[in-house]
């Protein structure tokens, strides 16, 4: 089932918007083989959690520092080369069935491109010594939005028709899973869940300040879980 939901994630094309699974970063990529492998590792995580995993964590869309490179939302290429090991976030809470690699260049970011945000959620679940099969991360535009000026080493936030995409995609996860709890990242992803008529829990993005209260809402929240 994860096959076939990967395959269609990777079918999406869009100006301005970035698939790591199916296209290649020409500047940045360190080879024609580099969204081959993020199919493979979003496959793996996804096939390590569907029906299991109980907690849905939806963010607003995929950022150059994470999913961009790695390939799974959330999920940095550092942490998948062993690099947050000082923090006790290891490799293998991402994925475990298969060996994780690198899809940058190395002249572009020595250790692998780092996401603040990805880091301080996995770090909470490490902390908190959760299972991390009991939780997907996810967002509600699964795709890279970037500003075509800045080129693919930038963010922007996805347009409403954009949007629209990723709900759609957003509820074949929810029917791919059998989630007890979803939990809306930050206001913006409230708010999409919320049109989407999608019952959710609103915590704290951890972003510009927030790491702390996203830290305790999230605890109080897991102890109803």
């Amino acid at each position: 089932m994860p096959e076939l939901f990967v395959k269609q994630l990777a079918s999406y094309h869009a100006p301005g918007v970035f698939n790591p699974w199916s296209e290649t970063d020409p500047q940045n990529d360190r080879g024609p083989q580099g969204p081959q492998i993020r199919r493979a590792q979003l496959q793996q995580y996804l096939a390590e959690r569907i029906g299991k995993a109980k907690l849905l964590l939806v963010a607003e869309a995929i950022g150059y520092q994470g999913g961009h490179f790695s390939g799974i939302p959330m999920t940095s290429e550092r942490l998948l080369l062993g690099g947050l090991k000082g923090k006790g976030i290891l490799p293998e809470h991402a994925i475990a069935g298969i060996t994780p690699q690198r899809t940058s260049r190395e002249e572009v970011r020595r250790d692998g491109f780092t996401e603040p945000t990805a880091t301080i959620v996995w770090g909470f679940f490490a902390d908190n010594a959760q299972d991390p099969r009991s939780f997907v991360l996810w967002n509600a535009f699964p795709w890279h939005p970037y500003k075509p000026a800045a080129g693919l080493l930038s963010n922007r936030t996805p347009s409403d028709e954009e949007l629209m995409d990723g709900h759609r995609v957003l509820h074949r996860m929810i029917e791919l899973g059998s989630f007890t709890r979803i939990v809306a990242v930050g206001k913006k992803s409230a708010s999409q869940l919320a049109t989407l008529g999608i019952a959710a829990c609103e915590v704290r993005h951890p972003a510009n300040g927030g790491a702390g209260l996203f830290r305790r809402q999230m605890a109080e929240l897991l102890k109803g879980v």
